[in-house]
């Protein structure tokens, strides 16, 4: 009878590790009084234990807290996300969209012959601002966007998504291991993962195309309805210049792009993008620029709950392509303006998983 009852105790302490998750039993006696002790799923195999990470994770602690003064509930933990440079590399030797659209206007010999002078002038600027060091015109982010809509204009949404797929696939020039569509912030993805399994939703907002973002994404989590980024007008496949409004798309057709831009996604733009879309102000906000500050600063004057912005700092060099001046300067600029620094050569034990190697450019 002893070893029976011996024996339902183990059962019931058994039950209980699996109910409550992965489980440790810490002694041997009676069932009330063994404890059983969770397991955490260690989320951030690829960081260094650092200042920012511990903010970040004592951040979540304390809003997904019940009885914290500071709980959010699961509707309202809404993370605002920049791209280029946050989680995808940028410096190889730029944007990832900005050296697609040198391709497409210089080298793709479908399209290179029928190219806009405008088109190819600013994927020119692109490649001797790459290859010659030459410094780019002012406020060549609104050229390039023009350019961008004009060089794929006629496309439809899967035959853009096949371009960039077929872009991405391509070996990450600078690196050795990796292609473009490769070239994620392991450490960056461990965060998202994290901040999901604790009931936060993920949004990208950035200033490449959103079909682009869209295209990219799709491996690492995040579904369409969750990417905001620069936007051209859609039109039907045979609605030619007759208004949306006045027009009834047929069952056949496809949506296809247009070359007129309707908005860029940097600095006050993406905080609009944010109000209109989402409809939430963020908690959480990461990016690592000038052009995602005032989304920052939009997450930080949520006067309704607790919030924190990351800005990541571009300062490896032996790992990465990186100013590391430029790195210095930003990193004060960032700790002024009250925003947690991510130190890529500090806080990261790797960048894009082992593996991958900084190489020379080749052109």
């Amino acid at each position: 009878m002893r070893i029976m009852k011996q024996t339902r105790q183990w059962i019931c302490v058994a039950l209980l590790a699996i109910l409550c998750g992965t489980g440790v039993l810490t002694s041997c006696g009676k069932v009330d009084s063994m404890a059983v002790v969770r397991t955490t799923k260690d989320y951030f195999s690829s960081w260094n234990q650092c200042e920012a990470l511990t903010a970040l994770k004592e951040y979540v602690e304390d809003v997904t807290n019940q009885k914290s003064a500071h709980y959010i509930s699961a509707e309202d933990r809404i993370v605002t996300i920049d791209m280029d440079g946050t989680f995808v590399g940028e410096l190889y030797p730029t944007y990832f969209e900005y050296n697609m659209l040198e391709y497409r206007a210089l080298d793709d010999a479908s399209y290179k012959d029928k190219a806009p002078e405008d088109v190819r002038q600013a994927a020119q600027n692109i490649r001797d601002f790459v290859r010659k060091g030459k410094a780019l015109p002012s406020h060549f982010d609104m050229i390039h966007a023009r350019a961008a809509a004009k060089a794929y204009a006629g496309m439809t949404i899967a035959e853009f998504d096949a371009y960039v797929r077929a872009y991405a696939a391509k070996p990450a020039n600078g690196f050795k291991g990796m292609t473009y569509g490769q070239s994620f912030y392991k450490p960056m993805l461990e965060v998202f993962d994290y901040l999901r399994a604790n009931g936060f939703t993920c949004y990208v907002i950035s200033g490449s195309d959103r079909f682009i973002c869209r295209t990219l994404v799709d491996s690492i989590g995040f579904a369409p309805n969750r990417v905001i980024g620069m936007d051209v007008w859609y039109k039907a496949s045979d609605q030619g210049e007759e208004a949306g409004v006045n027009y009834t798309m047929g069952r056949e057709e496809k949506l296809v792009r247009t070359d007129s831009l309707i908005i860029k996604d940097l600095k006050t733009n993406k905080v609009l993008q944010i109000s209109q879309e989402i409809g939430k102000v963020p908690v959480l906000s990461f990016g690592n620029s000038s052009g995602d500050c005032a989304m920052h600063n939009y997450c930080l004057g949520n006067s309704k709950y607790r919030t924190a912005a990351f800005m990541l700092v571009a300062d490896d060099d032996a790992r990465d392509h990186a100013d590391l001046a430029e790195g210095a300067r930003r990193e004060a600029l960032w700790r002024k303006a009250g925003y947690y620094v991510i130190s890529m050569k500090n806080d990261f034990k790797t960048i894009y998983g082992y593996g991958v190697e900084k190489t020379d450019f080749s052109f």
